[in-house]
């Protein structure tokens, strides 16, 4: 049976077709990353705000 809060991991459209990437999930307001390559060693969880934020930060203009 499956667990339907189980994250859905998602690979970064920039990948490498070797695998080689970060993986995000959602996870009820939080933002799971882990390493496409060694998922055995878990994932650390950021608050949904921090991920905005650190996107929002990504995307800005240089000044």
């Amino acid at each position: 049976m499956s667990d339907a809060r189980a994250p859905l991991w998602r690979t970064s459209s920039y990948s490498k077709a070797s695998g080689e990437c970060v993986e995000v999930a959602d996870n009820v307001g939080d933002v799971l990353i882990r390493d496409s390559e060694q998922r055995e060693q878990g994932h650390i969880t950021i608050p949904g705000h921090g991920w905005s934020m650190f996107l929002t930060t990504l995307k800005a203009p240089n000044s």
